[in-house]
């Protein structure tokens, strides 16, 4: 288990780019396979959820080639049947969350498909059923192996187009179920569906392969099904999860910060629910650029009411944020609750900001209210580990803030979202040590 040796404090100063988007990649990897033909995709991020995809894939027999740097290409016309339904695989799928994209293509384009429960963060219960009951609404039959304790989908006659009403927008669900839609036969209407940029990119893609997607960037989809798809090149958008994290470092630490090449027509409420914390920020053409402020403060209500930063669908705040929303309020003057709607254990890390100083009410799993120091009094250095992704880079923030030194365990969640993190901070000014 690797540990990152932070010594707080000190300011960053410079220009960062964000990587490819995590949550889009993952999506995008698993569109390939509806092809026999070649998909380049550019922008890649080299982090391990994504790697760990990627070599998933070529254990399956696609044929994966490293172009450029962050440039791939894919090639799924021999991918081998047999080990897709083996133990070692649903073992392999078991540990990796962005495996569960990988059934609608399957199911697409060979008639069956088998999914283990997949792993990922333990941030609460992160239900597949939108999943399952979409694509067997599309005519697949579906059953559960308790023994293996592995899902089965099979559709041996092909599947039928249909109208589907999702009971939640889940953005993997509504890309599970587009992916599996494009080649069924007629036409597929999915309403609420999600919208965000993701889901977006993954049906512009499916078009330039062939697919027949209206309805994009809308909550209604509608999919005419197309017999076969070719290859196409494809970018993936910069990660907005990245961009608001380090808007929330240069809030924290006092810095002045450029983050370059932000696609910021597609960031939606992000820049705005920074600024309702107080924080400066200007667009500059394609850029997001972050003035050193000692003192940011929290906006009420029109009404005078305490602020709320919630999550919601697309193009509502995403749950991703909202851990390193609640860090940068615990410096800033005023207070705010804090609402989690969609993971009952994300907001369980505050404990370990109570410790380092920071003055916040856990009111449920949900809920927290973060009354701000304004900088009067600096969070304390302290030991701690990261349980999700989301929570890691929280941590990370307010430990470069801290006062003295601080120790984050279990780095390789933070390793899964963000890349190289440590090296491209230790360039803008920070002081980070990877501990194996």
């Amino acid at each position: 288990m690797a540990s990152f040796v932070i010594e707080g404090g000190h300011r960053l100063s410079g220009e960062i780019r964000p990587q490819g988007a995590k949550n889009e990649v993952l999506e995008i990897l698993c569109a390939t396979l509806l092809t026999a033909d070649e998909v380049t995709v550019s922008n890649v991020p080299d982090i391990l959820d994504v790697n760990n995809l990627i070599q998933l894939m070529r254990e399956m027999g696609v044929k994966v080639s490293r172009k450029e740097t962050d440039t791939y290409t894919f090639q799924a016309d021999e991918v081998d049947l047999g080990y897709i339904q083996s133990d070692e695989f649903m073992q392999k799928c078991s540990s990796l969350r962005g495996s569960v994209m990988l059934i609608g293509p399957m199911v697409a384009r060979w008639g069956k498909a088998l999914i283990s429960k997949p792993g990922g963060d333990k941030i609460g219960r992160r239900r597949i059923d939108t999943h399952l009951l979409g694509i067997q609404k599309l005519g697949a039959e579906f059953s559960y192996n308790a023994d293996r304790g592995v899902f089965e989908l099979t559709a041996e006659k092909g599947l039928e187009g249909t109208y589907m009403l999702l009971d939640e927008a889940s953005v993997t669900g509504t890309a599970n179920i587009v992916m599996a839609a494009v080649m069924a036969q007629g036409t597929t209407t999915i309403y609420n569906a999600a919208c965000e940029p993701y889901v977006q990119q993954l049906c512009r893609m499916l078009n330039r392969m062939g697919a027949r997607i209206s309805g994009i960037a809308s909550n209604l989809l509608t999919i005419e099904g197309v017999e076969a798809l070719h290859g196409c090149a494809h970018k993936v958008l910069p990660d907005m999860i990245e961009v608001g994290s380090f808007i929330g470092m240069a809030a924290m630490t006092g810095s002045e910060l450029t983050i370059k090449d932000v696609s910021y027509e597609n960031l939606g409420i992000i820049p705005e629910a920074f600024r309702r914390l107080g924080i400066r920020l200007e667009q500059r053409d394609d850029d997001i650029y972050i003035p050193a402020q000692e003192h940011y403060e929290i906006e009420s209500f029109i009404d005078g009411s305490i602020m709320t930063l919630s999550d919601a669908p697309w193009p509502g705040l995403t749950p991703d944020l909202l851990s390193v929303l609640l860090v940068v309020a615990t410096q800033a003057k005023g207070s705010v609750l804090i609402h989690q709607k969609m993971f009952e254990s994300r907001l369980f890390f505050v404990d370990k900001l109570i410790d380092m100083g920071a003055q916040i009410i856990l009111c449920d799993p949900h809920r927290a209210v973060v009354i701000g120091h304004d900088h009067q009094f600096t969070l304390r250095g302290g030991k701690m580990t990261s349980p999700d992704i989301r929570a890691g880079i929280a941590l990370l923030i307010a430990a470069l803030s801290a006062e003295g030194v601080s120790r984050i365990h279990n780095v390789e969640q933070i390793d899964r979202g963000y890349q190289d993190i440590e090296q491209r901070l230790n360039a803008l000014g920070a002081r980070i040590t990877r501990m194996n």
